[in-house]
């Protein structure tokens, strides 16, 4: 199945408004800091840095810019459109949709001001609706592969769905054993720690910690499955799972090299030097199965028009059978017809 040409003008547009949307806010968070640097910092979660505003944004902001932007373009030509909406409006939804329960918490007030609240609601229902827009655009605009001349959607290939299910299927298992140790060191955290409260920090047009590492790791185990499956959708959902794992990782490994922990690193108690391992660990997994499910599978073969005769041409019907219906007869028969 592909997509009918208004669907993905459609989609298209869609992920225009939303890489808008999130440009804007990113843009504010620049204006508001005294220098890019810091704003930097505090992405980069610097326990130390200094901001004269709080941040709206976080880093992953900036992962979920360029899978807009390039879903903006992809969809108008790719075989895979549909299939990319449906994982830019899922994403888009688990992303956006604590906003609607934080947002207007009283622990908000004192960091944001009314108006940028309001916007923030705002942009947060926008969000989610243009997230359940792509989601039926995906369904609704669906149509068969007609003929030859059209593309039918591209499988990853076997080797690449062997490397994106144990790539993303290893990052599944780091970050849930992380989380359970989060559980088991600080258990005063939940639930804030997944729903949001004056327990955690989290930006105005974010998730909370707790969310977005849930958020990963499920996308993580069905882009493994989907991998491994050589399913559509694998494609798609495999490239966003590893762009915001290996943002994650690379987070983790500047944070290692601003406070001196490679320098330092037998000196460190065992868990922080898991910590930064992990950190090095996930930008290999992320680049690794980013470049995988990048690469396309073998194209199928497209559906033949009526009449064709492998061999012989499109129209070929010399004889009834696979080959086609017997020709009619001639305008003028010959004698003894």
């Amino acid at each position: 199945m592909i997509l009918t040409r208004g669907a993905r003008v459609t989609g298209a547009i869609l992920c225009a408004v939303l890489a808008l949307m999130v440009a804007g806010w990113i843009v504010r968070d620049i204006n508001a800091a005294d220098d890019i640097g810091q704003l930097g910092q505090r992405w980069a979660g610097y326990y130390d840095a200094r901001f004269t505003m709080l941040p709206t944004t976080s880093a992953y902001d900036l992962v979920l810019l360029v899978v807009y932007a390039v879903a903006a373009v992809v969809v108008l030509r790719s075989s895979v459109a549909a299939t990319a909406l449906v994982a830019v409006g899922v994403v888009t939804i688990a992303v956006r949709l604590p906003g609607l329960w934080n947002i207007g918490e009283s622990r908000m007030d004192a960091r944001f001001s009314d108006d940028l609240r309001t916007r923030a609601l705002i942009c947060a229902f926008a969000a989610l609706a243009a997230g359940i827009a792509l989601i039926i655009t995906a369904g609704a605009g669906r149509r068969p592969v007609r003929d030859f001349t059209e593309s039918p959607p591209v499988r990853p290939g076997t080797g690449a769905g062997v490397v994106v299910f144990l790539g993303l299927g290893a990052a599944a298992a780091v970050t849930v054993g992380w989380e359970i140790r989060q559980a088991v060191r600080g258990p005063d955290l939940y639930p804030d720690w997944y729903l949001g409260g004056d327990r955690v920090f989290q930006p105005l047009t974010g998730p909370p910690p707790g969310w977005f590492a849930a958020l990963l790791a499920l996308l993580c185990v069905f882009a493994a499955v989907s991998g491994v499956a050589r399913a559509v959708h694998a494609r798609p959902f495999g490239l966003i799972a590893a762009a915001l794992l290996l943002l994650d990782g690379v987070l983790s490994v500047i944070r290692s090299f601003h406070y001196e922990l490679l320098q330092h690193f037998l000196d460190l108690p065992v868990e922080s030097e898991l910590i930064v391992v992990t950190g090095f660990f996930e930008v290999f997994l992320g680049a690794l199965t980013l470049l995988a499910a990048a690469l396309p599978g073998p194209v199928p073969p497209a559906p033949a028009p009526p009449g064709y005769a492998p061999g012989l041409g499109p129209g070929y019907g010399a004889r009834p059978g696979p080959f086609g219906p017997p020709p009619p007869p001639p305008s003028q028969p010959p004698p003894g017809w």
